[in-house]
């Protein structure tokens, strides 16, 4: 035979491979073990040493035989027919028993070299005796209560042992030890695992060989491992797959031996005669003779476990099971690469590339990357490489995380190893990673990334020799550039931090990039310069702050002052010289001057007073910062200089009197400046100019006024004058009229910060209140104007200003109550229109459908989500009435999408406010709805929007019952007094008798004493004719039982649960989930109304889950048929990949055919009495399963495909940031 044609060979022709003549057969098949008659010596073992000797003369010929010998499966010791053994049997005690190892195993302290040592002492006593041990304590460890007696053993097969053993598994739980959830699983396996290694370790020299232990071992292992029992299906196959992984090396070992053995024979015989040894070489030649029967012994195991377990169990039904066959594939292909590490071996990683189940896929790539790192493994995974690349490629976009990282992880290996490596098409599936909300996978992109700049540095530095940080910079700013996704420059600094954070740290060699002029050799382009300013400033967030962006946190640790001073220090003495000149530079650009605004705020501003040489710094810094100011009216860089005024002006600060003189010259030239164009613009002769001036202007005192206190420069009378005239004349100019809007209304917030902080005198307060009362005035006519700037404007200031000056801020300073001032009826009817127009509207919205502009729509529907806010908090602080919200709660069902959480958010702090009230405030916001209806159509019939938003406000009320029971009496005795109320003008007899269908909705929440006390409460308010009407009806039937309330019941448990789901594990999972859904909502939708530009002194009150636990149901027939059997086993296995892909919807659609000869099974004693012959029937080695072992990959489909795919986080409106921004 060539060496080629070995059992390499032999793994790849697995496909078509029958079980006729295999060693499996040979070990499950024969005949019925016989007890002999005599005892006596014990059978000679079968001649090795000429079958070896003979393949040993052939030097071409492999050491490893294709197949075992036909004539050596014929052997009582393969394990099938134990007879009874021929030593003398100590009858005194064994020693160690199958529940010592159990108990050893389970605690996991014990060492378990002294648990096999202790076993082979009894092992040598009795291979009997010890081999039943062993089998109990497997037997034990699938978590069975039936023992194997001796009887058994001998008298019986495997397949009828593994018969009686199941109907002996009666346990009440369906759990067994390896699924058993908490430490104790990972203890269990973990001390199993470590038994089987070491067992076949104590064995290699010796017992390994004795043609009895292991082959009898692997073909109980193997019965088991094809039971429909999942226990027993899944303990068999992970022992079976770890003894194999012993073996594996062991031979291994072996072979190695065989190799300097043959060497030493070679040296020996190529001597001279006269020097040569014969009985060395004799000795050599023994060795060598011995060690390839040893090598041929294990060869015909690894065979018989590869076929008889590998290749059935690798796609199990049980995705636990296949992620263990995987696992020790992988182990095999590196420890064992002349046996295993062939195509025949490879393809089954391959298809495993498109299991449904995550950690399947996942064991499956940590087996790649293992064969990748190895260089000598390379070339023999090029055709691998080459059919299964694009599976890898789309795995980069997995819907599990953890398995795109090692994918991402996997593709650099191929990249950095192989020859070919990665295309630049094939590159482009993991560059857009960087930008990935998941940290890990994002960071693992980053790795990938930088590798591949890195290897296109060397490249480049070969040609020109330019500096190596310089140049990683500029590729990096091509790619920034070239991602087109410039907005998220902190998400690709973060994913390159923790490879490339000394060229990201590298500030020298970005500043110098950025002072160099354009012209020069090395100079940037005008895109790139701003495309460095921000990836500059996000590194010096980054190591100052050592905050991940926002929606990123997964794995990171927030560094200590003490681990952030050293890169803050660092950062302050390069750029406190260098930023003067950098702005001076960009002044002239307001995107790249906003950016380099932001580099003090990661300053140790401490240090510019550590010596008069950095306060120079200081005053060109500030004389910058001013100069900016009056040179642009970009609202971001107005931002950014104000937010720099007011940290530089914080007392913490020594120098906060020189930031405090710079920043009050600077408002006293703009104020001087306003007023010579103001007294133009209010006599009516100012120009075009004169008025852009003065917009321009008083639009960069707004902006500074927010980070200094400015009521001592008296501007508010002229703002005021200012909107009163523009308004009278209808001169609208929209800078103008918004800057004096905000102008007017940040004097008087500070002139409140002021009043708290030292309290005036009565005049000066009662001064200040006519003045609120005059701004809100003016307020209000704003908000009809249609101007949508000045009106959006106008009621922002308008709902902190109710909010400032309400009674919950002067609760805690009484003289300060003069302040309180209540919105009055015409403001309040106003701000109602101006939700039911501009916020509850589809108007604006369509139009801006119509012109396709998804950006001017996103921003429209933040603004109007602000205003929501605004309102409701109003309402939440008691500045407007509860009933006020009627005309919030109403849109719930409709603005779900767009403003449900606020909305809900509203309904839960109002319950904790006042229940009842809140209670009688949602049914008056259902009977606005319901008049409005009628007002529209009076005929109209369908209530189906109005029983939708029943329906979801029924469901905020919660699951505790007694605690919403007056709320929900004052609710239905509301809603049965407007059925029946007395006709007003124009309305019919009784016409709101409809309204008890809507009503019936929040019936399942009653209790039932409540429901008797309702229904004698709707007979005195209901006439006795309109017993009969349908309304009338349905609602007394909605009082009568909760059965209202049970189809949702079994919906949401029919929605958590499945056929093939164990009722323990549902009910768990269940009670899990709802808890985590509950959790997360609460906590991200509780934070809209908690921030904002002004505090309120309500405190926060703690959320409330409103999801209802039901209890799993546990049908009788269930139990019997999850601990017996596995539904969909051996006998439904997939034939082909193809079928074993959409395995888990098979399960699911014939889940009843499935189960209805089980439940005769358990339901009938007859039945129970034939469940012998049915598991002889059952095909132990899935002889009809063969045929179709290999699938057309390309029809195997993952759900991963078409369910993943990373959405890239947005820096300025995800969830987290808009929590916390909504209102700054």
């Amino acid at each position: 035979m060539p060496a080629e044609d070995s059992v390499e060979d032999s793994l790849e022709e697995l496909d078509d491979f029958s079980d006729s003549g295999s060693d499996f057969e040979a070990t499950v098949k024969s005949t019925k073990r016989t007890k002999p008659a005599v005892p006596g010596p014990p059978p000679p073992k079968r001649p090795r040493r000429k079958a070896a000797l003979t393949a040993m003369s052939s030097p071409s010929t492999s050491p490893i035989p294709a197949s075992p010998d036909p004539s050596l499966l014929q052997q009582p010791s393969r394990g099938t027919n134990r007879q009874a053994s021929h030593r003398p049997v100590n009858e005194e005690d064994p020693g160690i028993s199958a529940v010592d190892i159990y108990d050893a195993v389970c605690s996991g302290k014990t060492a378990m070299v002294t648990v096999v040592d202790e076993w082979l002492d009894c092992y040598k006593r009795s291979r009997e005796t010890g081999l039943l041990v062993l089998i109990n304590f497997i037997v034990r460890s699938c978590g069975c209560k039936g023992v194997v007696s001796r009887e058994m053993f001998d008298s019986m097969q495997n397949a009828q042992i593994i018969g009686t053993l199941t109907k002996e598994f009666n346990e009440e739980s369906v759990n067994y030890p390896l699924c058993t959830p908490g430490p104790l699983l990972k203890r269990f396996k973990a001390s199993l695992c470590e038994f089987a290694r070491v067992l076949v370790h104590s064995c290699r020299n010796s017992l390994v060989y004795d043609e009895y232990l292991f082959p009898s071992l692997m073909a109980l292992l193997t019965g088991l491992s094809d039971s429909q029992v999942r226990a027993f299906r899944h303990t068999s196959t992970l022992l079976a797959m770890k003894l194999m992984t012993g073996l594996a090396k062991v031979a291994m070992i072996v072979s190695v031996q065989l190799q300097t053995t043959q060497r030493q024979y070679d040296m020996e015989n190529s001597k001279e005669a006269h020097d040569r040894a014969s009985d060395r070489l004799e000795e050599l030649q023994a060795t060598i003779s011995e060690l390839l029967e040893n090598r041929a012994e294990l060869v015909s195991m690894m065979n018989g476990t590869f076929r008889g377990v590998f290749v059935h169990r690798y796609r199990d039904l049980l995705p636990e099971i296949r992620a263990a066959c995987i696992e020790e594939l992988g182990v095999w292909l590196r420890t064992n690469p002349e046996d295993f590490l062939n195509d025949g071996c490879l393809k089954y990683l391959g298809w495993t590339l498109y299991d449904k189940q995550s950690p399947v896929r996942l064991q499956c790539v940590h087996a790649l990357q293992g064969l990748y790192q190895e260089k000598e493994f390379i070339g023999r995974l090029e055709f691998f490489t080459s059919r299964f690349k694009e599976r890898m490629l789309s795995m980069v976009l997995d819907k599990n995380p953890d398995v795109a990282v090692e994918v991402v992880n996997l593709l650099l290996l191929i990249q950095m190893n192989t020859e070919e490596g990665l295309s630049e098409e094939e590159c482009a599936h993991i560059y857009p990673l960087v930008y990935a909300a998941h940290r890990g996978l994002a960071c693992a992109a980053g790795s990938f990334l930088y590798k591949k700049l890195k290897c296109v540095i060397v490249e480049d530095n070969q040609e020109n020799g330019k500096s190596d940080n310089a140049e990683f910079l500029q590729i990096l700013i091509s790619f920034y550039i070239q991602s087109e996704f410039h907005e998220h420059g902190a998400y690709l600094v973060d994913s390159l931090w923790s490879v490339a954070g000394s060229e990201l740290r590298d500030w020298e060699a970005m500043t110098t990039l950025l002072l160099q002029d354009s012209g020069e050799e090395q100079g940037l382009m005008y895109e790139e310069e701003g495309a460095l300013i921000d990836l500059m400033m996000c590194a010096m967030r980054q190591a100052a702050q050592a905050t991940p962006p926002v929606g990123r946190t997964q794995g990171k640790k927030i560094l200590s002052k003490k681990a952030k001073r050293p890169d803050t220090r660092r950062i302050t003495t390069h750029f406190i010289p260098l930023l003067p000149q950098l702005l001076a530079k960009y002044s002239a650009d307001a995107v790249k001057v906003s950016l380099l605004l932001k580099a003090p705020l990661y300053f140790d501003l401490q240090m510019y007073n550590s010596s008069p040489r950095l306060e120079k710094y200081l005053d060109l810094l500030l004389s910058q910062i001013c100069d900016i100011v009056a040179k642009h009216t970009d609202v971001t860089v107005l931002e950014a200089s104000a937010h720099l005024a007011s940290t530089f002006r914080s007392d913490y600060y020594t120098f906060s009197s020189r930031a405090h003189l710079a920043f009050s010259q600077l408002l006293d030239g703009l104020t001087e400046s306003l007023n010579t164009y103001l007294s133009d613009v209010l006599q009516g002769t100012a120009d075009d100019d004169d008025v852009y001036n003065a917009a321009n202007t008083l639009k960069r005192i707004a902006v500074l006024r927010s980070a200094k206190d400015s009521t001592g420069w008296r501007l508010f009378y002229s703002c005021m004058e200012l909107l009163k005239s523009r308004m009278e004349s209808r001169e609208l100019d929209k800078e103008l009229m918004v800057s004096a809007l905000k102008c007017a209304a940040l004097h008087l917030m500070w002139a409140k910060v002021n009043a708290v902080n030292a309290t005036p005198a009565e005049a000066e307060l009662k001064r200040l209140k006519k003045e609120v009362r005059s701004f809100c005035s003016v307020s209000q006519t704003c908000l009809s104007l249609n101007q949508p700037d000045i009106r959006d404007q106008a009621f922002e200031l308008l709902c902190d200003l109710l909010l400032l000056y309400s009674a919950n801020s002067a609760r805690s300073e009484t003289a300060l109550n003069v302040l309180i001032h209540l919105p009055s009826d015409s403001l309040r009817s106003e701000m109602a229109s101006f939700l039911m127009d501009f916020i509850f509207s589809d108007t604006e919205e369509t139009e801006l459908n119509v012109e396709g502009e998804e950006e001017m729509k996103i921003t429209l529907l933040q603004k109007r989500r602000n205003h929501l806010a605004g309102y409701c908090k109003l309402v939440i602080y008691g500045v407007l009435d509860l009933t006020a919200a009627t005309d919030v709660f109403k849109h719930y069902s409709k603005f779900f999408s767009d403003y449900g959480d606020i909305i809900k958010e509203t309904l839960s702090r109002s319950k904790l406010i006042n229940p009842v009230q809140s209670a009688k405030t949602v049914c008056l916001s259902l009977q606005q709805l319901y008049s409005e209806m009628l007002l529209e159509d009076p005929s109209r019939q369908d209530h189906s929007e109005i029983r939708e938003l029943a329906k979801r406000l029924a469901m905020s009320f919660g699951i505790n019952l007694h605690r919403v029971r007056k709320p929900l009496m004052a609710l239905h005795m509301d809603g049965v007094s407007f059925a029946f109320r007395e006709p007003q003008d124009g309305e019919k007899q009784h016409q709101n008798v409809a309204f008890l269908e809507i009503l019936s909705e929040f019936s399942f929440k009653l209790l039932q004493p409540d429901r008797a006390q309702l229904a004698a409460f709707l007979k005195t308010k209901c006439p006795s004719a309109a017993l009969s009407w349908r309304p009338v009806k349905m609602y007394q039937r909605s009082l009568e039982t909760r059965s209202s309330s049970k189809p949702r019941e079994q919906e949401g448990s029919d929605a958590v649960s499945s056929h093939e789901t164990p009722v323990a594990k549902r009910k768990r999972t269940t009670a899990q989930g709802e808890m985590d859904t509950c959790s997360v909502s609460s906590s991200v939708r509780g934070s809209w109304l908690d921030s904002s530009s002004i505090n309120g002194g309500l405190h926060t009150p703690a959320l409330t889950s409103t999801v209802q636990k039901q209890p799993a149901r546990q049908p009788a027939s269930r139990k019997p048929q999850d601990t017996e059997s596995d539904v969909g086993s051996v006998l439904n296995e997939p034939e082909s990949e193809d079928e074993f892909s959409s395995g888990y919807q098979m399960r699911k659609v014939k889940a009843t055919q499935r189960r209805q000869p089980v439940s005769h099974q358990t339901g009938s004693t007859s039945n129970q009495q034939d469940l012998n012959s049915n598991f002889d029937l059952l095909s132990l080695i899935e002889e009809n399963n063969e045929e179709r072992e290999e699938a057309e990959i390309e029809d195997y489909r993952s759900d991963s495909d078409s369910e993943s795919g990373y959405t890239l986080p947005s820096t300025r409106h995800s969830l987290a940031s808009a929590l916390d921004e909504l209102f700054e």
